[in-house]
C-alpha cells in the first residue's frame, strides 16, 4: 500500500473524538494534544467533550468543523469516537485514525442504558434508550475510500472484538497489536505511526 500522506493535502486542522464514558482527559487524547503542542502548534487542535446523545454529539461536531477546510482536516477517534470518526470521514472526505474503533455501538451500548459515570470525573449522566437509535443512521454502508483510514487494533481488547474491527477496516491500513488492551495503554509507542499516517512530521 502506498503512503497515504503523500497523496493528501497537509493537515492544518485535527479533531480528536473520545470514547463512551471518556473525555478529553483520557491518556490518549492528552498524549496526542501534548505532542501536537510541542511539535505542531501550527495545526488547529480540537478535542471536545462529547454529550451522551449521538445526534447532539454529531451536530456539535459538524457545526464546529463547518468552517474547516475539508481537504486539510483529519480526525482521530477512540472506541465510540472511532465510530464517530468514521462517520465524519465519510461525510467530509478526510483522513481518519481509529483506535480500537467501535463497529456496532448500537448493539454494544444497549447494556449501558441507564445512569452511569464518566471515567475521568465524578460526573454522572444518563444514557437513554433513544440514544441507541440515534446511532443507527450514522453507520456507513461501506467505506468509500478505505485508504483514508488507519486503524490501530489490539487483539487483547477486553471490550471490543478485534476480529470484527479488522473485518470492518480490512481494506484499510491496520496496525494489529498482539495483546494490548482497549485503552491501548502503550499508546505512546504507536503515536509516531498515528501522526505519520496523517503526514504530521515534527518541525
Amino acid at each position: 500500500m502506498s503512503d497515504p500522506a503523500a497523496s493528501f493535502e497537509p493537515v492544518t486542522h485535527l479533531l480528536y473524538l473520545h470514547g463512551f464514558r471518556s473525555s478529553p482527559q483520557s491518556a490518549k487524547s492528552r498524549m496526542t494534544a501534548a505532542w501536537m503542542q510541542e511539535h505542531r502548534p501550527d495545526v488547529h487542535w480540537w478535542c471536545p467533550q462529547l454529550p451522551p446523545s449521538p445526534h447532539e454529539a454529531m451536530q456539535n461536531i459538524f457545526d464546529r468543523i463547518a468552517s474547516w477546510p475539508a481537504g486539510n482536516m483529519a480526525v482521530i477517534g477512540s472506541s465510540l469516537g472511532g465510530f464517530y470518526a468514521t462517520a465524519v470521514a465519510e461525510r467530509i472526505g478526510c483522513r481518519a485514525v481509529l483506535l480500537n474503533p467501535a463497529v456496532n455501538p448500537a448493539r454494544d451500548l444497549r447494556k449501558h442504558i441507564g445512569e452511569t459515570t464518566a471515567w475521568h470525573s465524578e460526573e454522572r449522566f444518563f444514557f437513554r434508550a433513544e440514544f441507541v437509535d440515534e446511532l443507527l443512521p450514522l453507520v456507513p454502508v461501506q467505506l468509500t475510500r478505505p485508504e483514508r483510514y488507519f486503524a490501530v487494533i489490539a487483539k487483547g481488547d477486553e471490550v471490543l472484538d478485534w476480529r470484527e474491527m479488522t473485518g470492518r477496516y480490512s481494506a484499510s491500513k491496520i496496525k494489529l497489536l498482539e495483546g494490548g488492551d482497549h485503552a491501548i495503554s502503550d499508546f505512546e509507542d504507536h503515536l509516531p505511526d498515528v501522526v505519520g499516517f496523517l503526514g504530521l512530521s515534527a518541525f
